[in-house]
């Protein structure tokens, strides 16, 4: 998928992340408030249908993800233990959908997002004491190989996309507040969403294609480009995504405006 010299486009892209990189400052997720918080929201954080911004708690206006993330920690925090599996375990569509609600409007596929959530929790009962905290714990601090964190996140239908997207947003946001120390950081993946595959495709990093093609195609190119522009993957990943949502040309339009491939329906990885 990558084009007859991926080797320039991988330099020309990595000498632009790098000067991108040197005037920005990944987020610290310091809103998010626990572990838990963050396994159950990385779990239902796609395609999330809001139309408007909105202010939550008197910040913001939010939209998209961040209303999603800010409306359910704002609920952590006023009802610890909200974000847990304990009071997931048996969460339906009516209970998702005013956790959610901004306004007139709520985060699309309630029935969905719970399914997920109880899938979720009822593993994390089963499987590590239903506590976000012992499943990083069994890790060992590993994100790659058999049981670490990706492969004891894999079984769990939010977490069972093969290229781990959300699984790595997770562990993410865990080491960025303290509560994982990586041991493999050479594991590390950016993790290949609508906005990274538009970047990789009009920058020419890729060619256009299907979009599991296309998806693969993205992580793997800005691996190289991580290598090459010495920015590590969590944060190239926090850069493209925040730049790029605004700025579908910020590494540049060799291949002209092309968007991303289309998302299969009912999929609910990217």
């Amino acid at each position: 998928m990558l084009p007859a010299q991926p080797e320039e486009a991988a330099v020309r892209v990595a000498a632009r992340v790098h000067e991108l990189a040197a005037a920005y400052e990944p987020p610290g997720f310091e809103h998010v408030p626990t572990a838990d918080t963050a396994l159950f929201l990385c779990a239902v954080d796609h395609g999330t249908g809001y139309r408007d911004a909105h202010r939550v708690g008197g910040r913001g206006p939010f939209e998209g993800s961040a209303l999603l993330w800010e409306l359910a920690c704002a609920a952590e925090r006023e009802r610890p233990g909200t974000l847990t599996a304990a009071a997931l375990a048996d969460v339906d569509a009516a209970r998702v959908a005013g956790l959610f609600r901004a306004g007139e409007e709520t985060a699309r596929d309630p029935e969905g997002r719970a399914r997920l959530w109880r899938d979720l929790a009822g593993g994390l009962l089963r499987d590590h004491g239903g506590e976000a905290s012992e499943l990083i714990a069994s890790s060992g601090g590993r994100l790659g190989g058999d049981g670490g964190l990706v492969a004891l996140l894999a079984p769990y239908e939010a977490y069972a996309d093969p290229l781990a997207k959300k699984s790595f947003l997770f562990a993410k946001i865990a080491e960025r507040r303290g509560w994982l120390r990586v041991a493999d950081p050479a594991s590390w993946q950016v993790c290949a969403d609508n906005v990274l595959m538009r970047l990789a495709l009009r920058s020419g990093l890729v060619e256009p294609g299907g979009v599991e093609e296309v998806r693969a195609a993205t992580r793997d190119a800005f691996a190289r480009v991580a290598a090459e522009s010495g920015v590590a993957p969590p944060v190239l990943d926090d850069l493209l995504w925040e730049r790029g949502r605004e700025d579908p040309d910020l590494l540049g339009t060799e291949a002209g405006e092309i968007g991303e491939p289309q998302r299969r329906d009912g999929v609910h990885w990217y």
